[in-house]
C-alpha cells in the first residue's frame, strides 16, 4: 500500500429523500463535508446522542439481498448504492446522516446519489489517500461462485461481473466490466437498477416484505422481460451487480488498484473479499513501515 492522490470531500451539503425497500419508511439522507482522514461516517440523526458507525468492513453484517453496517445502536441497512457512488466519485471523507434504519431504494440505482454529489461539488484536501495495489491473484469461492482480485497494468481499477444461471429464465446470462473512473461510473453504471424475478417478488410479498415497492421502483422480470418498465442497458442486471461490487469493496477502507471480477457472486462473497483486502492493506502498511524504519541511518 502506498500513497497516491490527495483525499477529497464534498464542497457543500446535499441530500436525497426516498423510501426504504424493506422497512417502507420515508427517510432523508444528508451528506456533509468532512475533514481529512474522517472516512465515510454514517450517523443516525433520528436517535438520541446521534450514534455513528464508520463505513468499514469491520462493522459489516450479512443480510438477504443487501449490505448492512452496525456499531452498537448505530444500525444501517442497504448501504451499498451510497457507498458505490461515494467510492466511484473519489469522495473519501463525508458525514452521512440518515433519520432512519434503511437507506432509500430510490429508483434502485446509485444515480440519485450521483446527481446530489455532483451538485455539491468536490474539494481537494491536504492529506493523501492510502491505496492498496494488488500484486498477486486472490480468489475466493463459494460453491460455483467466485470472486477474484488481480494485478492491473493501467493503474485504473477494473470492476466486472459475470451473471449466469443454472437454468434458462427471464433474465439472460450476461457480463459487464468497466474502468472505474467518475465519468465512466456516472455514465455507464450508476443508473443500473436493482432487479428481481416475478417469483422472487411474489415470495417477498408473501412474507410481508416490500409490498409497497412497485414495478417502477426496480426491475421485476417475467418471461417477457421487465414488467411495466424498460431496460436502460441491454445488460443492466450485470451492470447493477458490478455497481454492488464497487459499493461492497469500498468497505475495505482504501483506494483499490487492481482488477476485481465476480462470477455469480453476491453481497456475502463481496464482503469476504472486502475483509481480505482490508487485512492485506494492514499487513502491507505494517511491512512498509518496518522497511522504512530499517532503512533509516543507525545512530553512531
Amino acid at each position: 500500500m502506498n500513497l497516491s492522490r490527495n483525499q477529497h470531500s464534498i464542497a457543500s451539503v446535499c441530500e436525497v429523500q426516498g423510501r426504504g425497500y424493506w422497512t417502507a419508511k420515508e427517510v432523508c439522507v444528508v451528506m456533509r463535508p468532512a475533514p481529512a482522514d474522517t472516512g465515510i461516517l454514517l450517523v443516525r440523526s433520528d436517535l438520541p446522542d446521534r450514534p455513528s458507525c464508520p463505513a468499514h468492513v469491520e462493522h459489516r453484517s450479512d443480510a438477504t439481498l443487501r449490505t448492512n453496517l452496525s456499531r452498537g445502536n448505530a444500525q444501517f441497512e442497504m448501504i451499498e448504492h451510497l457507498m458505490a457512488a461515494l467510492y466511484a466519485m473519489e469522495i473519501d471523507n463525508c458525514i452521512v446522516e440518515i433519520n432512519g434504519l434503511e437507506f432509500p431504494g430510490l429508483d434502485g440505482s446509485s444515480k440519485p446519489y450521483i446527481d446530489a454529489l455532483c451538485g455539491a461539488g468536490l474539494v481537494i484536501q491536504a492529506a493523501q489517500r492510502p491505496r492498496l495495489v494488488i500484486e498477486q491473484l486472490i480468489t475466493l469461492r463459494e460453491g460455483e461462485s467466485w470472486i477474484s482480485a488481480s494485478p492491473i497494468q493501467t493503474g485504473v481499477s477494473h470492476f466486472g461481473y459475470q451473471l449466469a444461471f443454472d437454468h434458462k429464465g427471464p433474465i439472460a446470462n450476461q457480463n459487464y466490466g468497466f474502468a472505474c473512473t467518475p465519468i465512466r461510473f456516472s455514465r455507464d453504471v450508476a443508473g443500473a437498477r436493482t432487479f428481481v424475478t416475478q417469483s422472487q417478488a411474489q415470495a417477498l410479498h408473501a412474507k410481508g416484505v416490500a409490498k409497497h415497492v412497485s414495478y417502477q421502483d426496480l426491475l421485476v422480470f417475467d418471461d417477457d422481460g421487465p414488467i411495466d418498465n424498460q431496460l436502460r442497458f441491454n445488460n443492466e442486471c450485470a451492470r447493477h451487480k458490478t455497481l454492488d461490487l464497487v459499493g461492497d469493496l469500498a468497505l475495505a477502507g482504501v483506494e483499490l488498484v487492481g482488477k476485481f471480477v465476480s462470477y455469480r457472486g453476491g453481497h456475502h462473497l463481496n464482503g469476504r473479499m472486502a475483509k481480505a483486502l482490508h487485512e492485506l492493506a494492514v499487513q502491507t502498511h505494517a511491512k512498509q513501515r518496518f522497511n522504512l524504519f530499517e532503512s533509516r541511518p543507525k545512530a553512531a
